[in-house]
């Protein structure tokens, strides 16, 4: 995913800043889309692109720090960065506090602004691709049989074959069978690669049962 096709998206009620906003970010090659409010954003379709959102702090209706909460709740992980015409520090620490990129206060300078959206899309570019990853990565133990789905936890608990054929009740021949299968089914090259896709999925090392 390229920058060019991340979108900046810009939230404030103040007409003469979303349209100097987004001279700014078009000035740079982004593609960006303002908003006069809060619930505009919300209707309005989002692509399935790197992107950030720009929002005033002091939103009419309802304030960029009750939007930034109700995005939250409503699990949206867009990366925020606020802006605001007063300088308000308790505001900007809860801003921060609760995951904002950047709080800029007037008069901004350009380039701290785009320093900004650019920290903003790497992190949600960063985000998406590791949702993606991991959503690969369960369809992979999708794949895998209830034998194999036992085995991998063993496996990455370091155990060998002989004891892993002891703990489920086979032959170590059929255990290095089975190991096998689900590091191939898995993409894993190596063990240290498996229990790193493991633990990204949620699947914990399990401890021998049997001395």
């Amino acid at each position: 995913m390229t920058e060019a096709q991340s979108m900046v998206f810009v939230v404030d009620d103040n007409a003469a800043i979303r349209s100097a906003l987004a001279s700014l970010i078009r000035s740079v090659g982004l593609q960006v889309e303002s908003f006069a409010s809060a619930q505009e954003f919300l209707q309005a379709k989002r692509p399935k692109a790197p992107s950030c959102l720009i929002l005033d702090i002091r939103l009419k209706g309802i304030s960029g720090l009750d939007f930034q909460r109700k995005l939250a709740e409503a699990n949206d992980p867009i990366p925020i960065i606020f802006i605001s015409g007063h300088a308000d520090v308790p505001m900007s620490v809860r801003a921060m506090k609760a995951g904002a990129v950047e709080f800029l206060e007037k008069p901004w300078h350009d380039q701290d602004l785009l320093d900004a959206i650019h920290a903003a899309l790497e992190l949600d570019q960063k985000r998406r691709q590791q949702e993606a990853e991991i959503a690969t990565l369960r369809e992979r133990y999708e794949w895998l049989t209830p034998r194999e789905r036992e085995v991998l936890p063993l496996v990455v608990s370091g155990l060998p074959n002989k004891q892993i054929a002891a703990e489920i009740g086979t032959s170590e021949t059929t255990a290095k069978v089975h190991r096998g299968q689900l590091m191939r089914k898995m993409g894993a090259e190596s063990l240290p690669e498996l229990v790193r896709m493991a633990e990204k999925i949620g699947i914990p090392a399990t401890k021998p049962k049997l001395s």
